[in-house]
């Protein structure tokens, strides 16, 4: 199994005497470390208005992670297409790119969350068209050798070439996240690989990896389990009272994500929260990964709440039976 790393890094906010950045480069510092413990990829979150420091920059922070590292893939998970200018962001995604050789992977996605469309005045109802119009005009971009224009419902441009070209050729991997039988048949049409969300059950993980490979082979295409990423949430504990307090802290930042997302069919249930969770002793979080390994997970992208100590202790404690 390979093994990267999902999530975000909190900035504080506070005044003059505060550091607010602490949490940054925090971040930065574990990702590095990360590296040297054999994990291969970072993919961070785009979020934005939370109130609570969310990582909202996402390629200006994978920027710095690729001057500290040299090998570790930088990965989006995801950046949300309808909000972004197409042409900006395919500039931004190519110079990344190029700066670190060749090292990125490009999650986008539609969005889920109702506050921040209506932080940035766009309608959800919109998402599907301004996402389709978006990838497309990025994809025009990146494989463009001539001047071109646009005339779209959202964008518009007038004979415009677009630099710089990726290193990764024609574009950087495009990885994009998926849920629904409609976005994984979606994912699979345009050849793209698949995130699978850290809220998702074994169950529904096996249901969305086997429609994926049939779509895949379907198209006359070989599967290779490893252009699917399961994100999964990471703690190692040692007792009953570790793990009561930290499923205690996965129902808190679950009831906080969906008062930003406001969606329909929320279960605020333990089980619920537990369901996508590697938590507990060593041995039962090896167990759970071969479930996953059983059903065709091949990628698993760790999110760590207790930071580096936790990604040590996987490292070494857990990792060397997967490779």
């Amino acid at each position: 199994m390979q093994f990267g790393m999902f999530g975000s890094a909190q900035a504080k906010r506070g005044g003059p005497s505060d550091d607010s950045g602490a949490g940054f480069r925090e971040f930065v510092d574990r990702n590095v470390e990360a590296e040297q413990l054999g994990y291969t990829s970072t993919f961070l979150v785009e979020h934005h208005f939370t109130g609570f420091g969310q990582v909202s920059a996402t390629l200006n922070l994978l920027t710095w992670i690729g001057s500290r590292t040299e090998k570790l893939r930088l990965g989006t998970a995801v950046l949300v297409l309808p909000w972004h200018n197409p042409v900006l962001l395919a500039e931004q995604i190519a110079t990344l790119d190029l700066l670190s050789e060749g090292r990125v992977d490009v999650g986008i996605g539609k969005g889920y969350r109702l506050s921040e469309f209506d932080g940035f005045c766009v309608s959800l109802e919109e998402a599907d068209e301004r996402f389709e119009e978006c990838l497309g005009v990025m994809t025009k971009a990146w494989t463009s050798d001539s001047p071109w224009s646009h005339k779209g419902t959202y964008w518009q441009y007038n004979d415009v070439i677009v630099e710089p070209t990726s290193s990764q050729l024609p574009h950087p991997p495009i990885w994009m996240g998926a849920g629904s039988p409609r976005s994984i048949k979606q994912v699979a049409a345009n050849g793209f690989n698949m995130l699978l969300g850290q809220f998702d059950s074994i169950e529904q993980i096996s249901e969305e990896i086997a429609l994926y490979k049939t779509e895949v082979e379907n198209l006359g295409r070989v599967f290779d389990p490893k252009t699917v990423a399961v994100a999964r949430s990471i703690n190692i504990l040692d007792s009953k009272k570790e793990y009561e307090e930290a499923i205690t802290n996965r129902m808190a930042a679950r009831r906080r994500t969906q008062e930003l997302a406001r969606r329909s069919g929320f279960e605020d249930t333990e089980e619920a929260a537990a369901a996508g969770t590697l938590y507990g002793p060593p041995d039962e979080i090896s167990a759970k990964l071969q479930a996953l390994k059983d059903v065709g997970v091949e990628y698993i992208l760790v999110n760590s709440p207790a930071g580096i100590k936790t990604l040590r202790r996987f490292a070494n404690e857990v990792m060397p039976d997967f490779r």
